[in-house]
Protein backbone atom coordinates (compact mmCIF):
# COMPACT_ATOMS: atom_id res chain seq x y z
CA UNK A 1 0.00 0.00 0.00
CA UNK A 2 1.26 3.88 -0.63
CA UNK A 3 0.47 6.05 1.53
CA UNK A 4 -2.48 7.46 -0.32
CA UNK A 5 -3.88 3.82 -0.07
CA UNK A 6 -3.49 4.26 3.39
CA UNK A 7 -5.27 7.63 4.11
CA UNK A 8 -8.15 6.39 2.35
CA UNK A 9 -8.51 3.04 4.63
CA UNK A 10 -11.64 3.22 6.84
CA UNK A 11 -10.36 1.81 10.38
CA UNK A 12 -7.86 -0.87 12.03
CA UNK A 13 -7.04 -3.78 10.47
CA UNK A 14 -6.21 -2.43 7.34
CA UNK A 15 -7.11 -6.19 5.89
CA UNK A 16 -10.43 -6.02 7.32
CA UNK A 17 -11.84 -3.02 9.21
CA UNK A 18 -13.53 -2.81 12.13
CA UNK A 19 -16.87 -1.41 11.60
CA UNK A 20 -18.41 0.57 8.49
CA UNK A 21 -18.08 4.08 7.50
CA UNK A 22 -20.53 6.57 9.23
CA UNK A 23 -23.29 8.13 9.23
CA UNK A 24 -25.36 5.24 10.48
CA UNK A 25 -28.90 4.90 10.04
CA UNK A 26 -30.91 2.70 12.66
CA UNK A 27 -34.40 1.69 11.77
CA UNK A 28 -36.71 0.48 14.69
CA UNK A 29 -34.29 1.85 17.85
CA UNK A 30 -35.99 1.04 20.57
CA UNK A 31 -35.78 3.04 24.25
CA UNK A 32 -36.54 2.94 27.51
CA UNK A 33 -34.96 6.03 29.45
CA UNK A 34 -35.34 5.81 33.23
CA UNK A 35 -34.96 9.39 35.31
CA UNK A 36 -34.42 9.94 38.44
CA UNK A 37 -32.66 12.48 40.96
CA UNK A 38 -28.96 11.82 42.15
CA UNK A 39 -26.53 13.40 44.15
CA UNK A 40 -25.32 16.61 43.06
CA UNK A 41 -21.58 15.95 43.99
CA UNK A 42 -21.55 12.63 42.34
CA UNK A 43 -22.81 14.42 39.24
CA UNK A 44 -19.89 17.03 39.19
CA UNK A 45 -17.99 14.66 39.61
CA UNK A 46 -18.61 12.77 36.68
CA UNK A 47 -19.19 15.63 34.39
CA UNK A 48 -15.99 16.81 32.84
CA UNK A 49 -14.97 20.88 32.60
CA UNK A 50 -16.01 22.96 31.16
CA UNK A 51 -19.20 20.85 30.96
CA UNK A 52 -22.09 22.24 33.67
CA UNK A 53 -24.79 20.15 34.81
CA UNK A 54 -27.47 21.43 34.36
CA UNK A 55 -28.49 22.09 38.53
CA UNK A 56 -31.65 19.47 37.90
CA UNK A 57 -29.63 16.91 39.53
CA UNK A 58 -31.17 14.64 37.49
CA UNK A 59 -29.30 11.23 35.51
CA UNK A 60 -30.84 9.02 32.90
CA UNK A 61 -30.60 6.02 32.13
CA UNK A 62 -31.02 4.32 29.70
CA UNK A 63 -31.70 0.72 27.62
CA UNK A 64 -31.66 0.86 24.22
CA UNK A 65 -32.34 -1.67 21.35
CA UNK A 66 -30.84 -1.84 17.89
CA UNK A 67 -32.43 -4.75 15.87
CA UNK A 68 -31.18 -2.86 12.08
CA UNK A 69 -27.97 -0.47 12.40
CA UNK A 70 -26.43 -0.12 8.84
CA UNK A 71 -22.80 -0.95 9.13
CA UNK A 72 -22.72 -1.81 12.40
CA UNK A 73 -25.28 -4.78 12.58
CA UNK A 74 -28.02 -6.02 15.14
CA UNK A 75 -27.20 -5.16 19.11
CA UNK A 76 -28.43 -3.81 22.49
CA UNK A 77 -26.59 -1.18 24.46
CA UNK A 78 -27.25 0.39 28.20
CA UNK A 79 -25.67 3.49 30.01
CA UNK A 80 -26.08 7.09 31.86
CA UNK A 81 -26.76 10.50 30.51
CA UNK A 82 -26.55 13.48 32.41
CA UNK A 83 -28.15 16.59 31.35
CA UNK A 84 -25.31 19.26 31.02
CA UNK A 85 -24.38 22.71 29.49
CA UNK A 86 -21.90 23.83 27.33
CA UNK A 87 -21.46 27.94 27.12
CA UNK A 88 -25.08 28.27 28.27
CA UNK A 89 -26.44 25.57 25.77
CA UNK A 90 -28.45 22.49 26.68
CA UNK A 91 -27.00 19.01 26.10
CA UNK A 92 -26.92 15.48 27.29
CA UNK A 93 -23.26 14.01 28.73
CA UNK A 94 -22.78 10.69 28.27
CA UNK A 95 -20.91 9.21 31.13
CA UNK A 96 -21.16 5.44 30.97
CA UNK A 97 -22.20 2.70 28.22
CA UNK A 98 -22.33 -0.89 28.25
CA UNK A 99 -22.85 -2.97 25.09
CA UNK A 100 -22.52 -6.29 22.94
CA UNK A 101 -21.35 -5.61 19.81
CA UNK A 102 -17.46 -5.27 18.75
CA UNK A 103 -17.87 -2.92 15.78
CA UNK A 104 -20.60 -0.53 17.40
CA UNK A 105 -17.78 -0.58 20.53
CA UNK A 106 -14.77 0.12 17.98
CA UNK A 107 -16.33 2.41 16.04
CA UNK A 108 -18.57 4.53 18.55
CA UNK A 109 -14.92 4.79 20.74
CA UNK A 110 -12.85 5.78 17.76
CA UNK A 111 -14.79 8.20 15.92
CA UNK A 112 -17.26 9.82 18.33
CA UNK A 113 -15.22 8.87 21.83
CA UNK A 114 -18.56 7.46 23.12
CA UNK A 115 -17.63 5.39 26.68
CA UNK A 116 -17.83 2.00 25.60
CA UNK A 117 -17.29 -1.16 26.80
CA UNK A 118 -18.41 -4.86 26.56
CA UNK A 119 -21.29 -6.37 28.49
CA UNK A 120 -24.62 -7.74 28.54
CA UNK A 121 -27.67 -5.43 28.20
CA UNK A 122 -31.18 -6.69 27.47
CA UNK A 123 -34.72 -4.81 27.13
CA UNK A 124 -37.73 -7.30 27.05
CA UNK A 125 -41.31 -7.25 28.24
CA UNK A 126 -41.48 -9.62 31.09
CA UNK A 127 -45.01 -11.39 31.28
CA UNK A 128 -47.55 -9.12 29.38
CA UNK A 129 -47.15 -5.72 31.21
CA UNK A 130 -43.43 -4.89 32.27
CA UNK A 131 -40.71 -3.49 30.34
CA UNK A 132 -37.73 -4.75 31.56
CA UNK A 133 -33.69 -3.92 31.25
CA UNK A 134 -31.06 -5.79 32.94
CA UNK A 135 -27.27 -5.18 32.30
CA UNK A 136 -24.99 -7.51 33.60
CA UNK A 137 -20.85 -7.07 33.39
CA UNK A 138 -19.44 -10.64 33.11
CA UNK A 139 -22.29 -12.54 34.04
CA UNK A 140 -22.79 -10.24 37.13
CA UNK A 141 -25.98 -8.04 37.54
CA UNK A 142 -25.65 -4.53 37.83
CA UNK A 143 -28.82 -2.70 37.02
CA UNK A 144 -32.16 -3.84 36.57
CA UNK A 145 -35.18 -1.32 34.93
CA UNK A 146 -38.94 -1.75 35.46
CA UNK A 147 -41.37 0.26 33.84
CA UNK A 148 -45.25 -0.61 33.08
CA UNK A 149 -45.57 -0.88 29.05
CA UNK A 150 -46.78 1.57 26.79
CA UNK A 151 -49.25 2.91 30.08
CA UNK A 152 -49.60 7.03 29.07
CA UNK A 153 -49.00 8.11 25.25
CA UNK A 154 -46.34 10.28 24.86
CA UNK A 155 -46.22 13.31 22.20
CA UNK A 156 -44.10 12.26 19.03
CA UNK A 157 -43.04 15.62 17.92
CA UNK A 158 -41.75 16.39 21.65
CA UNK A 159 -39.75 12.84 21.59
CA UNK A 160 -38.18 13.84 18.30
CA UNK A 161 -36.82 17.02 19.60
CA UNK A 162 -35.76 15.40 23.03
CA UNK A 163 -33.80 12.87 20.62
CA UNK A 164 -32.19 15.57 18.06
CA UNK A 165 -31.00 17.11 21.77
CA UNK A 166 -27.17 17.86 21.47
CA UNK A 167 -25.11 14.99 22.92
CA UNK A 168 -21.61 15.20 24.41
CA UNK A 169 -18.52 12.60 24.64
CA UNK A 170 -15.40 12.74 26.31
CA UNK A 171 -12.88 11.41 23.93
CA UNK A 172 -9.51 10.04 25.18
CA UNK A 173 -6.83 8.33 23.02
CA UNK A 174 -3.17 7.68 24.48
CA UNK A 175 -0.15 8.44 22.45
CA UNK A 176 2.50 5.39 21.96
CA UNK A 177 4.54 6.34 24.85
CA UNK A 178 1.41 6.89 27.11
CA UNK A 179 0.57 10.41 27.01
CA UNK A 180 -2.62 11.99 25.56
CA UNK A 181 -2.75 12.44 22.62
CA UNK A 182 -6.41 12.93 21.28
CA UNK A 183 -8.79 15.08 24.81
CA UNK A 184 -11.37 16.43 23.24
CA UNK A 185 -15.10 17.21 24.08
CA UNK A 186 -17.03 16.09 20.68
CA UNK A 187 -20.73 17.09 20.34
CA UNK A 188 -22.90 15.49 17.74
CA UNK A 189 -26.47 15.62 16.82
CA UNK A 190 -29.08 12.77 15.53
CA UNK A 191 -30.53 13.71 12.26
CA UNK A 192 -33.46 12.78 10.47
CA UNK A 193 -35.68 11.36 13.78
CA UNK A 194 -38.47 9.78 12.68
CA UNK A 195 -40.37 8.86 16.14
CA UNK A 196 -43.25 5.49 15.43
CA UNK A 197 -44.27 5.47 19.17
CA UNK A 198 -44.11 6.98 22.43
CA UNK A 199 -44.91 6.34 25.87
CA UNK A 200 -44.82 7.08 29.60
CA UNK A 201 -44.94 5.29 32.68
CA UNK A 202 -44.13 4.87 36.49
CA UNK A 203 -40.72 3.19 36.28
CA UNK A 204 -37.98 1.94 39.04
CA UNK A 205 -34.31 1.35 38.62
CA UNK A 206 -31.97 -0.69 40.94
CA UNK A 207 -28.10 -0.22 40.47
CA UNK A 208 -25.52 -2.42 42.27
CA UNK A 209 -21.85 -1.73 43.34
CA UNK A 210 -19.82 -3.14 40.43
CA UNK A 211 -15.74 -1.82 39.74
CA UNK A 212 -15.83 -2.30 35.82
CA UNK A 213 -19.19 -1.21 35.67
CA UNK A 214 -19.50 1.65 38.15
CA UNK A 215 -22.99 2.86 37.26
CA UNK A 216 -24.15 2.80 40.99
CA UNK A 217 -21.38 5.63 41.48
CA UNK A 218 -25.10 8.05 40.56
CA UNK A 219 -26.96 6.51 43.14
CA UNK A 220 -30.42 6.80 42.55
CA UNK A 221 -32.26 8.95 45.52
CA UNK A 222 -36.15 9.67 43.85
CA UNK A 223 -37.85 7.75 40.56
CA UNK A 224 -39.10 10.23 38.13
CA UNK A 225 -40.64 8.58 35.77
CA UNK A 226 -39.75 6.23 32.30
CA UNK A 227 -40.08 6.98 28.70
CA UNK A 228 -40.07 4.63 25.78
CA UNK A 229 -40.05 5.12 22.50
CA UNK A 230 -39.22 3.44 19.22
CA UNK A 231 -37.96 5.56 15.94
CA UNK A 232 -35.49 5.46 13.42
CA UNK A 233 -32.76 8.01 13.20
CA UNK A 234 -29.30 8.33 11.63
CA UNK A 235 -25.76 9.02 13.70
CA UNK A 236 -23.68 11.62 11.80
CA UNK A 237 -19.96 12.64 12.39
CA UNK A 238 -19.61 14.91 14.93
CA UNK A 239 -17.68 17.98 16.01
CA UNK A 240 -15.16 19.20 18.25
CA UNK A 241 -16.18 21.64 21.06
CA UNK A 242 -13.28 21.32 23.56
CA UNK A 243 -9.90 20.53 22.91
CA UNK A 244 -8.04 19.60 26.17
CA UNK A 245 -4.47 19.77 24.25
CA UNK A 246 -4.99 22.09 21.99
CA UNK A 247 -6.62 25.45 24.53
Amino acid sequence: MNAKEVLALQSMPAASPGYGRPPYRFINREFMVITYESDPAAIRQAVPEPLQPDGSNTVSYEWIKMPDSSGLGSYEESGIVIPCTFQGEPCNFVAQMYLDNAPAILGGREIWGFPKKWASPRLTVAGTETLTGTLHYNDVLVAVGTMLYKHNVMDTEDTARAIAKTQVNLKLIPDVDGTPKIAQLVAYTLEDVHVKGAWTGPARLSLIPHVNAPVADLPVKTYLGGKHFIADLTLPYGKVIHDYIIQ
